[in-house]
């Protein structure tokens, strides 16, 4: 890989890439073009190839790129050859449908522990993990190797779980409350707000409805 910062964009992209370059690889399909992933992930040819290019030479001029080779870099670049334990925070309605949720589109991710302070569900296997108090988290955490974190608990009582995961080792963290957490640097935070993600779908059909009617 080049020696350079790949932006944020791209990373995000990355994993749209793999996915798709798994699908073509399970169908047995040996090459691609940017123009078919274009098509594909409904991401321009462009920038399909501006984002490979932070990576080096992934694919030969006339011919397209490698599916298997390809796929196989970005599971690496992924860390998909790995396995990563996570733990989940918060076992309420979102967080119970995360625990559902099989993480089918990646090999290396696995929600392991997930802690909670109700104790009607705290020491109980909820779709297959086990739910542990919030007391425990520390040691589990140490325990599993847990380096990620979904947070999925009230807004207000976000702050000093953050603060007990980042000392209990954790590097990363999911963030879907709507709290802005404060983390160390060394410690990644990605924010998913599920009512700004909306509100500004909203905003963008209201304004493309307003565009129509001009």
């Amino acid at each position: 890989m080049k020696d350079q910062v790949i932006p944020k964009a791209t990373a995000k992209r990355l994993p749209l890439y793999y996915r798709y370059l798994r699908i073509l690889n399970n169908s047995g399909k040996q090459k691609v073009s940017s123009t078919e992933l274009s098509e594909a992930v409904q991401v321009d040819s462009a920038t399909i190839r501006r984002d490979f290019s932070y990576f080096g030479e992934l694919g030969k001029r006339g011919y397209g790129y490698d599916v298997e080779a390809l796929m196989n870099f970005f599971a690496k670049t992924l860390n998909d050859d790995h396995m990563s334990n996570v733990a989940l925070v918060g076992v309420g309605n979102l967080g119970s449908a995360l625990l559902k949720y099989k993480f089918h589109q990646s090999n290396s991710i696995r929600i392991s522990a997930a802690f909670d302070v109700n104790e009607d569900i705290v020491g109980r296997i909820v779709d297959g993990i086990p739910v542990y108090p919030l007391s425990d988290m520390a040691e589990q955490i140490k325990l599993q190797q847990i380096d990620i974190a979904i947070l999925t608990v009230p807004a207000e009582s976000s702050q000093p779980i953050v603060d007990d995961l980042v000392k209990s080792g954790i590097k990363g963290i999911l963030n879907f409350t709507p709290a802005r957490l404060h983390a160390p640097k060394s410690v990644l935070v990605q924010n998913v707000d599920l009512t700004n993600e909306l509100q500004t779908l909203i905003y963008f059909l209201h304004a493309n409805s307003q565009d129509e009617n001009k």
